[in-house]
């Protein structure tokens, strides 16, 4: 059966209760992440206050990490936050994709724009119709966000209370959570190149230049590969770059996009 509003066929509860389990199940897993960003933001010197509103309205993990990353090497902020852009740029891909299949308007689509994540986007451009992918997407980034921030207020209380980080090694921790965010994409050779690059303009940058230039040094070379070998597939990529494709039909799984 269509629905009333031709946006294909209605979904039927056992479908929705599927999709909304499978949402709840993602956002518990990548919200616990919250708390070591929670801790990891206090203890590169902000409050709980300002790590907090990070989360609530930056919300796009591996450009918070960057930017607190930048703060704890003794970086301007202005740094953080360019590197914080740039690593952030690739939602800008995902909203495109996502803008026609769900297909929103006026002050939903501006809502929606703030759960725009690798997660609900892939929870999304998987689904067989746009009801299905609405569902996915809003019960993913939804579940995501509310437990992401819950996760970043836990660990910014907690790692307030520690007191000194430096007694802990949560001083190391910055440089460790964001290399575990970078590890699984160097199973793919060109990432591994590109990684290796970026990492040795930027240690070459360190003993002649501001703490935070050369973390934006190694964005640049990273920016500058993708740019050479834009039309290459990176089997690392979620969602991947078939996804992103914007008006082409991609049918995997369960289905592609309307």
């Amino acid at each position: 059966m269509s629905s009333p509003t031709g946006e294909g066929p209605t979904l039927d509860p056992a479908r929705r209760r599927s999709i909304v389990r499978d949402g709840l199940a993602v956002g518990l897993a990548t919200g616990a992440y919250g708390i070591s960003f929670g801790a990891i933001g206090v203890a590169a010197g902000l409050d709980v206050l300002q790590t907090c509103a990070l989360s609530l309205l930056a919300f796009t993990g591996a450009s918070q990490f960057a930017l607190v990353g930048v703060l704890a090497a003794g970086g301007a902020p202005l740094s953080g936050a360019a590197t914080a852009l740039l690593l952030g740029t690739r939602n800008t891909l995902y909203g495109l994709r996502l803008a026609p299949l769900l297909d929103w308007r006026g002050w939903r689509r501006a809502g929606a724009a703030q759960l725009v994540i690798d997660e609900s986007t892939a929870m999304s451009v998987m689904r067989e119709s746009r009801p299905a992918a609405r569902v996915g997407f809003l019960s993913t980034g939804v579940a995501v966000f509310v437990l992401w921030n819950l996760a970043t207020l836990v660990g910014a209380v907690a790692g307030r209370a520690l007191g000194d980080p430096r007694a802990y090694g949560l001083d190391a921790a910055v440089g460790a959570a964001f290399l575990a965010l970078l590890w699984p994409r160097l199973r793919d050779r060109r990432n591994r190149i590109t990684a290796l690059l970026g990492a040795a303009l930027a240690l070459s940058l360190v003993p002649v230049t501001p703490a935070g230039v050369p973390v934006l040094a190694a964005a640049a070379v990273a920016l500058v590969a993708g740019a050479l070998t834009r039309d290459a597939a990176d089997p690392t990529e979620v969602p991947g770059p078939e996804d992103l494709a914007t008006g082409r039909e991609h049918h995997h799984g369960h289905g592609g996009s309307p």
